[in-house]
């Protein structure tokens, strides 16, 4: 049944709101939406647009429309909304509607649109409740669940409108003044039940990897082990995509294999077909292939990442500029002192729990096409889908499951789209689970990156001139977090430099940020320090920190005890942390064990400006997540390609932060303002490479210029 029928049939009232995508005052006849159901038993069905996975976005985004409808929360009920991205998505700057769940978008680019659906939901019932009662409706009020008539003391449940009530079209606008006064609030603010929770620790909730199908086979795929990254990841899905290709395999071995049903070559892999994962598994680690030459073929990654530094030193090589101001080459020639400072970074892996994995079922016909995934952009998904198997995006149904983890891998739908052609060539349901030595070999990384930053001072000490390079493969991924605009140095000059190497890149939770804003940080306390000064009080004298950066330092002084002496052989670092529109402060509290380089992070404070919190306490555990996936970035984990190829292929050499190595504290505060949400879900990531970096200067004396720390790495510092 598609969303039309089921509007149609399912009794009550179902609201198809209208809203203006550009959130301007009048809400005009652009987008139909379809956000509410009321039945006439009470219950209030909302769709919620936000994937699910882990951060919370399936109670908040309801949550706002239930604020402004009125909605009695005991009584809604919260379904996934329909991959349409015409009638569920959001507007992003200039881009067509969508609907991934990336950035920290859900609540930031949702908040107003799904006010406005709410209060548009709330005028309908009180028109209604109006007509009944033959009265004016401005002389009505609604408390949670009810239209309320204060002159007489009538009550009508929402439930008992939905019984007699009808929905005007096109329905009525709102203006953004009608919407509530935030000191109303009754929901945001407040801290509800998640609603995902139950089901995950009862075990209903349903992920992809969970479903079961009739007659369902599963599926697993090996690619080539050298990277090609020529074109983007859903094209590969045609023929004759310009991807390493496989030319021959051992055939007739692996179709002898117990439970193998079938092998079915892809554009740019080989599947293989059997009647358990368990069987699949082992005919795709004793597959033997010869693949067709791959772009990345001997590309050294390390090797790499030295020839940046050349191509940053020569004068010739192709710039971009990200960002230019003032007049940068006079403050450096009158400048009475300047700076110069390199860092590098490697590739950096998502290691989400659930391995990659979808469930595609195909039509007899061959007409329809129907998906369950674990998706960040559900759209997307659907229309990789429909395009690998030649149909219209309408003619795929993509049914939403919560995921163990995305933070930017799970956008693409390329892995859905690859299950949709291995069900096609087999003729039956098939569940596709890429194995975690795949997942890394295949990975779409963090870029590495080799950047350059120069400041000029004036005879007060006064930053005024900055320059900032950052040199890798990535476009976009490499400069999102560059720019500086919670400082006020007058002359900027910010660029960056591009190579090409064929090795798959993806945003990956605060994307550049994490290298930049740490290459950034560094600086300012290279030359807090040279000026013998407080790394906060440099800020503010001579970076001209904006008001918005004094006050999430301030309240990280407080925080933190920033004067208070530390432990012996303990100390203190901050950095500025920034993402999504959200500007905050960090502070980490840290020891070395000097025998073996190891860097323990004892205590963690973060003080956020992100807007208004429409769910503080999850809010607060986005940033305490994001903490603790920056920590295990900074100190373990990278990835390194020689000839092209991954050299990690599981957790044993990729490792990830142990449970023995997690703070004994996190501090999360947000600042209290009443400016829209802004994203929450990575801004405690950036802050953590700078933070520990200058605590270990103030433990050693040494800089850490190549992220990750690793041991071995702050062993080589520490003798050099």
């Amino acid at each position: 049944m598609d969303r039309r029928d089921f509007l149609k049939t399912s009794g009550g009232l179902a609201f198809c709101l209208v809203v203006d995508p550009s959130f301007s005052q009048d809400v005009k006849s652009k987008t139909i939406n379809a956000w509410v159901r009321i039945a006439p038993d009470g219950a209030v069905t909302i769709y919620s647009a936000g994937a699910e996975m882990g951060q919370g976005s399936m109670t908040s985004l309801p949550l706002i429309v239930a604020e402004e409808m009125d909605a009695d929360w005991s009584k809604v009920k919260i379904e996934f909304a329909p991959a349409d991205a015409e009638v569920y998505g959001y507007t992003f700057m200039n881009n067509p509607k969508m609907m991934s769940i990336v950035g920290s978008r859900a609540v930031q680019l949702y908040y107003t649109q799904l006010r406005i659906a709410g209060a548009q939901v709330r005028k309908v019932l009180i028109a209604n409740a109006a007509q009944k009662w033959s009265v004016d409706p401005a002389s009505l009020k609604t408390e949670p669940g009810f239209v309320v008539n204060p002159a007489t003391g009538q009550r009508l449940a929402y439930g008992e409108i939905a019984a007699f009530g009808t929905v005007p079209s096109p329905l009525p606008g709102v203006d953004v003044k009608e919407l509530k006064d935030p000191k109303t609030f009754r929901l945001i603010g407040k801290q509800v039940a998640r609603h995902d929770l139950p089901a995950k620790v009862n075990g209903t909730a349903q992920y992809a990897i969970d479903v079961s199908l009739p007659g369902m086979v599963y599926a697993s795929t090996l690619h080539s082990p050298v990277h090609d990254a020529t074109t983007k990841v859903w094209d590969s899905m045609q023929p004759n995509a310009p991807m390493a290709a496989p030319e021959s395999w051992n055939d007739a071995a692996i179709k002898r294999m117990k439970g193998v049903i079938g092998v079915v070559k892809l554009p740019n892999g080989v599947a293989v077909v059997a009647d358990s994962f368990d069987h699949a598994r082992a005919a795709r680690n004793a597959l033997k292939v010869t693949w067709t030459q791959a772009k990345a073929a001997g590309f050294d990654s390390e090797r790499a990442l030295e020839d940046y530094a050349r191509i940053h030193a020569d004068p010739g090589a192709k710039s971009d500029t990200i960002e230019a101001k003032g007049d940068v080459k006079e403050a450096f020639s009158s400048a009475a002192k300047t700076y110069r400072a390199e860092f590098r970074s490697d590739y950096g892996y998502h290691a989400q729990m659930e391995p990659l994995n979808a469930v595609v079922r195909i039509s007899d016909s061959g007409d329809r096409a129907e998906v369950w995934e674990g998706s960040q952009a559900p759209d997307v998904s659907r229309k990789a889908v429909a395009s690998a198997l030649g149909l219209k995006d309408e003619q795929v149904q993509f049914n939403q499951c919560y995921m163990g983890g995305g933070f930017g891998r799970r956008s693409l739908g390329d892995y859905a789209a690859e299950a949709a052609l291995i069900a096609k060539a087999v003729r039956r349901p098939v569940k596709l689970i890429w194995t975690r030595e795949e997942d890394i070999a295949q990975g779409m990384f963090r870029p590495q990156s080799f950047q350059c930053v120069e400041a000029a001072t004036d005879a007060g000490g006064r930053v005024t001139g900055w320059k900032h390079c950052v040199v890798g493969d990535g476009e976009f991924l490499l400069q999102t977090g560059i720019r500086i605009g919670y400082y006020g140095v007058p002359n900027q000059f910010i660029e960056r430099r591009g190579v090409s190497h064929g090795v798959k890149l993806k945003h990956w939770r605060a994307v550049g940020h994490v290298f930049n804003v740490y290459a950034i940080e560094s600086m300012v306390d290279r030359m807090a320090a040279d000026q013998g000064m407080d790394p906060i009080a440099f800020r503010f004298e001579k970076m001209a920190a904006t008001p918005k950066a004094r006050k999430v330092f301030e309240t990280l002084a407080e925080m933190c005890d920033y004067k208070a002496a530390r432990p012996e052989g303990r100390a203190l670092g901050i950095s500025i942390t920034e993402r999504s529109g959200s500007l905050g402060a960090g502070a980490v509290e840290v020891s070395l064990d000097r025998a073996s380089g190891k860097i323990r992070v004892h205590k963690v404070w973060v003080a956020v400006d992100g807007g208004v919190i429409v769910q503080p306490e999850q809010a607060k555990h986005n940033v305490e997540s994001a903490i603790i996936y920056g920590l295990s970035s900074v100190l373990h984990e990278r990835v390194t390609l020689k000839e092209g190829r991954v050299e990690q292929s599981n957790f044993h050499n990729y490792p990830l932060m142990r449970m023995s190595d997690v703070p004994e504290e996190l501090h999360v505060r947000f600042v209290d303002v009443d400016t829209r949400p802004t994203g929450l879900g990575e801004i405690g990531n950036p802050f953590i490479a700078p933070a520990i970096a200058n605590a270990l200067f103030k433990l050693t004396g040494k800089r850490l210029d190549h992220m990750p720390f690793t041991p071995e790495r702050v062993q080589a510092v520490l003798k050099a």
